[in-house]
C-alpha cells in the first residue's frame, strides 16, 4: 500500500516560499551603530531570487559551492536564502580563521563563487588570487572595484542582482543533497568541514519553532549575535524567517583588519563589544513601535 499524502521534499525553498508569502511584512533590521536599516521580507525575497538568477547566468553549476565570507547583514541572509535554493551549497567562510586556514577549506571545498564583504576584502587579497578554483568574486558594498583578482571575475553585489535575468524558475531539490558546509573553527587540528542537507535544515529550523525547544514565533524579535559564518548562527536566520520573527542584524560600521591580537586581548574585547552592542540594540528595539499583527 502507497501512502495517499503529498510527496514533497523537504528543503530551504519551503522556508523561503513560507516566509515571503505569510510573513511579507516581517522585518530585517539592520543596526550599523548609529541607526537601522529596516528591509521586509517581501524586498528580500525577491532579491534571494534575483541572486540565485545571477549565479545561474554566471554558469554556476547545482551542487558546486558559493562561498562567503561576511558579516552579518541583509545580503548574507540573501545568500543563506537564494544560493541553497538554487541547488547550490552555500559555504560560509569563518574570517576569524587565519589567511593560510581560509584558502585551504577554499581549496578544500573547491568554491567557485566568493561572496565577500568590501571592508574584508584587503585582508583576503591574497587568499583570492592563489584560489585556483574561484572563478567570480562578488563584493558587497564596495566601489572602484579591479576587473580581476587572480583567475576570478569581480563583480559588484547590487548591479550583479540588478542585472540578473527575471523569471527564474527555481529547480525541484532532492531533500537530501547538500545544502550548506561550514568547518571547524580548526582548535584540533585543521578544520574540518560539515555538511548539511536541505532536510536537515528544514527540520531543525520546524524543531526551533516548538514550545519545548526555543519556542521562536511571529511576534518575536531575534538579535543575531551569533555569526552567520559559524555553524549557520545556530539555525537562527532560517528560524525567523519561517516563523516570521523579526529578525535584528548588528553590521559592524566599519572593520580595520590590521595584525591579528592576543586570544587574550582578543577575548576581552570581543566580550565588551558584544555586551555594549547587545545593550544598545535591546535599548533602540524597546523604542520602537510593535508593529501590527497580521
Amino acid at each position: 500500500m502507497q501512502t495517499t499524502m503529498m510527496q514533497l521534499p523537504l528543503s530551504t525553498q519551503l522556508i523561503l516560499a513560507h516566509g515571503a508569502q505569510l510573513h511579507a511584512r516581517s522585518r530585517i533590521l539592520s543596526f550599523d551603530g548609529e541607526r537601522f536599516r529596516e528591509a521586509r521580507f517581501a524586498d528580500v525575497a525577491p532579491r534571494a531570487e534575483a541572486l540565485a538568477a545571477a549565479l545561474v547566468a554566471l554558469g554556476v553549476q547545482p551542487g558546486e559551492r558559493v562561498a562567503s565570507y561576511c558579516w552579518n547583514h541583509q545580503a548574507h541572509l540573501e545568500a543563506y536564502l537564494g544560493v541553497p535554493a538554487a541547488g547550490f551549497v552555500l559555504h560560509t567562510l569563518n574570517i576569524r580563521l587565519f589567511a593560510a586556514q581560509v584558502q585551504g577549506v577554499i581549496r578544500h571545498a573547491d568554491d567557485r563563487v566568493l561572496l565577500i564583504d568590501a571592508s574584508l576584502l584587503p585582508a583576503m587579497r591574497e587568499v583570492i588570487e592563489a584560489s585556483a578554483s574561484l572563478k567570480h568574486v562578488v563584493v558587497i558594498g564596495g566601489s572602484d572595484l579591479p576587473a580581476r583578482l587572480g583567475t576570478a571575475q569581480v563583480h559588484d553585489y547590487e548591479a550583479l542582482l540588478a542585472a540578473a535575468p527575471g523569471g527564474y524558475t527555481w529547480p525541484v531539490l532532492e531533500e537530501n543533497s547538500a545544502a550548506v558546509v561550514c568547518y571547524t573553527s580548526g582548535t584540533t587540528g585543521d578544520p574540518k568541514g560539515i555538511v548539511y542537507s536541505h532536510r536537515s535544515i528544514f527540520l531543525h529550523t520546524l524543531a526551533s519553532l516548538g514550545a519545548d525547544t526555543l519556542g521562536i514565533r511571529e511576534s518575536d524579535r531575534i538579535l543575531l549575535l551569533p555569526s552567520m559564518f559559524h555553524a549557520n548562527a545556530w539555525g537562527l536566520p532560517y528560524s525567523a524567517w519561517l516563523s516570521g520573527a523579526d529578525l535584528l542584524l548588528p553590521v559592524p560600521s566599519s572593520v580595520q583588519h590590521t595584525t591579528r591580537p592576543s586570544r587574550r586581548t582578543a577575548r576581552l574585547r570581543s566580550g565588551w563589544r558584544a555586551r555594549h552592542r547587545h545593550r544598545v540594540l535591546l535599548r533602540r528595539a524597546r523604542a520602537r513601535p510593535a508593529r501590527p499583527r497580521h
